[in-house]
């Protein structure tokens, strides 16, 4: 009885607010200065919470959830990771113009050697019914005067925990492109004073796509293994709108024969 009691009078004290800022909205044209200004401080000191409130509800009301980490998995995997730009609310929301070198989010960078870049990059909501990853990364580029474009998304010290050459590991991610450009992954693993690297076209005849780099076939140093990043290169940016609505990286050990 006493929580249905509360819970009207709160019903009550929210139409009661709600009511009284629609009528000093539709006085606002004629209040008196004096007045308008206190309510308009009032309506400052409401509008940051309630953003906030809204802000809040929204990663956590909405589907998939604000943390996800749910996508395709082969089987053995023993570590996948979903990058923070695609998991959780960034606390920047982009960057315009998006300089050579600057991080958004603590996993990922952009580098290029445009002189006057025309580039931004922004974090957003996913929204549809297919959608696995919370948020995507939309790389928007203008005018583009340089020689390359990338992304470079820093992999946590887990992934080469345990790394052996028998592993693979698998990208895979969902990329809509506004003009067909290509994009090529590499990765870079730091073993003592070597990099290992390989190179593999993100093919691009549907938005779903997946690449496996197979470690078997270099010089990887097994007990060396420090460091892990993938770079995403984009080739022809100039006057393309590329969106990443997911990406997702999984270790597992290559099939015995």
């Amino acid at each position: 009885m006493t929580f249905s009691l509360h819970a009207m009078l709160v019903r009550l004290l929210h139409r009661r607010t709600v009511a009284r800022w629609r009528r000093a909205a539709k006085a606002a044209n004629t209040a008196d200065l004096t007045a308008l200004g206190q309510q308009q401080q009032m309506a400052e000191q409401l509008q940051r919470p309630l953003q906030r409130v809204t802000e809040t509800a929204e990663d956590r009301l909405a589907l998939p959830r604000a943390g996800s980490t749910t996508f395709p998995r082969p089987p053995g995997t023993d570590w996948s990771w979903r990058p923070t730009p695609w998991r959780v609310r960034l606390p920047e929301k982009g960057l315009a113009p998006a300089m050579s070198k600057t991080r958004l989010g603590g996993d990922l960078r952009i580098f290029h050697d445009c002189q006057n870049p025309q580039i931004s990059l922004r974090q957003a909501r996913n929204t549809g019914s297919d959608d696995l990853a919370p948020f995507f990364l939309s790389l928007e580029v203008l005018h583009f005067t340089g020689s390359y474009l990338s992304l470079v998304i820093e992999v946590p010290p887990a992934a080469c925990a345990g790394l052996r050459r028998k592993h693979l590991i698998r990208l895979a991610a969902v990329i809509d492109r506004e003009q067909p450009t290509r994009i090529d992954a590499r990765l870079n693993i730091l073993n003592g004073p070597n990099t290992e690297q390989v190179l593999l076209p993100l093919p691009d005849a549907a938005t779903d796509t997946m690449v496996e780099f197979d470690l078997a076939y270099g010089q990887l140093n097994e007990k060396r293994a420090e460091r892990m990043w993938i770079d995403l290169m984009i080739a022809a940016p100039h006057m393309n709108k590329i969106v990443i609505r997911d990406l997702s990286l999984a270790r597992y050990p290559r099939s015995e024969i």
